[in-house]
């Protein structure tokens, strides 16, 4: 039997869904591994062995090649399975593609992610609303500008960049389905809800969603 890429997440992680969008558009057939986020799953030795940084999610390739981080987990996918592709061919687009993937990957993710959300509990005695008032206020400082460049900018099409889907979109999604725990007025953002819709039209989208995974509760 061939080995199987393996893909180790967490239903709920934003940046797990977003992989896991990527092998379904690429149609690559992995194992779906578990870690518990919130009963400290994610911290077992086991998994530390294979990802010191213990975060989610984490890809080993079919070959043994064990790959973090989500952003370079989805540049390793396109280059290994380059169809369809997840970038586009020019430098610009693809340096466009990647501004936007890293607006949401590099400026909301990291400030609203679990582990900073527990420590405001922890540390600071946060309660569920003021850690809730946080994650939208997060998200509001890169989602305004974020519509406007969508609106404006003449390479947004039917998704963010031109009518193929791209690396910025699956971000994109996986942001928009998180933003839905905290209650994050998207009345304001009306061509990223656009753009979403039009993505969880496609069965590989709606596949990845969060409660459509294994470990769902």
């Amino acid at each position: 039997m061939m080995p199987r890429t393996v893909l180790h997440n967490y239903f709920r992680s934003s940046t797990s869904y977003r992989v896991r969008i990527a092998l379904n558009l690429k149609g690559i057939d992995y194992e779906y591994v578990a870690h518990h986020l919130r009963f400290g799953g994610h911290r077992k030795p086991e998994y530390l062995s294979l990802n010191p940084q213990g975060l989610v999610p984490a890809l080993v390739w079919e070959d043994g090649t064990t790959i973090a981080q989500s952003l370079a987990i989805l540049e390793f996918i396109d280059e290994m399975v380059p169809e369809p592709p997840l970038l586009p061919a020019d430098p610009r687009g693809r340096a466009r593609v990647r501004m936007l993937a890293q607006m949401i990957g590099c400026d909301i993710h990291p400030v609203n992610n679990l582990r900073v959300l527990n420590a405001l509990r922890e540390r600071f005695g946060a309660d569920d609303e003021t850690v809730a008032d946080w994650f939208r206020h997060w998200v509001k400082e890169t989602f305004e500008p974020m519509e406007t460049i969508l609106a404006e900018d003449g390479g947004t099409g039917l998704y963010c960049h031109g009518d193929t889907v791209t690396i910025a979109d699956l971000c994109l999604v996986a942001q928009v389905a998180n933003n839905g725990r905290f209650n994050v007025d998207m009345a304001p953002y009306p061509t990223i809800n656009a753009i979403y819709e039009r993505c969880m039209r496609i069965p590989a989208f709606v596949e990845a969603a969060p409660m459509n995974q294994p470990d769902a509760e």
